[in-house]
Parts: C-alpha cells; sequence; structure tokens
C-alpha cells in the first residue's frame, strides 16, 4: 500500500509484501442469479446464452488481468491494493457493466485452495 510505510507494509501484508511484485494465478468463478425473477429462453433453456457468458468474462476478466502485473499494469490498482478482495470487487465491478440487469450474482476469487475470496457486491439495507 502506498500510504503505508516499508515497516507497516511488511507487517500487514507479510510475505506478500515484496517491492518488485509477486504473482499469483488467480481463478475466478462469476455466479450467475438463477432467481426465480429471471427469464429461461423458451429456445435455448438458458438464462444467458454461454457463449455470450464467455466472451464477457473474456472482456471483464482476461484481457484486463491475465498476465499482467496488476500494480504496474492495470490501472485501477494504481490507487488500490491489489489484494484478493479488490481483486473480486474489481471483477464484479467489471462483468455487472457487460452482463444483463440482475443476472450477478457473485463472485467468487481463488487465490489458493485455501485462501478464497466471495463478493456479492455492495449490499444495501433499507430502513
Amino acid at each position: 500500500s502506498k500510504s503505508l510505510s516499508d515497516e507497516e507494509n511488511l507487517k500487514l501484508f507479510g510475505k506478500c509484501n515484496n517491492p518488485n511484485g509477486h504473482g499469483h494465478n488467480y481463478k475466478a468463478r462469476p455466479l450467475i442469479s438463477l432467481l426465480f425473477s429471471l427469464q429461461i429462453d423458451p429456445v435455448s433453456g438458458m438464462v444467458i446464452n454461454l457463449t455470450d457468458l464467455k466472451e464477457y468474462m473474456q472482456e471483464a476478466i482476461m484481457k484486463p488481468l491475465d498476465h499482467k502485473n496488476l500494480d504496474k499494469d492495470v490501472p485501477y490498482f494504481a490507487e488500490v491494493v491489489s489484494t484478493t478482495e479488490n481483486v473480486a470487487v474489481f471483477i464484479w465491478e467489471n462483468l455487472k457493466k457487460l452482463l444483463p440487469m440482475g443476472t450477478l450474482y457473485k463472485v467468487k476469487v481463488y487465490e489458493t485452495d485455501q485462501n478464497i475470496v466471495v463478493y456479492k457486491g455492495e449490499e444495501t439495507i433499507s430502513e
């Protein structure tokens, strides 16, 4: 984090704190909502065309993130710390722009088999 000292970064991020960066092979799984309010297309039998979904994922995830140094190559992470949590938010926001409204349920990002982040967007509480 640019807002922390070298010592604070080391204490907070441990072995992930490397001034020259370090790599992860993230796996992301966007889950499409299958709520009853969504209409299944009577011809295709699908809520969303899987070919379209693959294209959306290519545009929202692979194109901006695949084989990139997040901190140096992805403008979003110039000011946002590239934690797995923030990667999930980035993916959510990108997919949300492309998918039909109300179809994205959650994004699950695997940093490792043990470190997994699930993001469902910003939830609001109505009074």
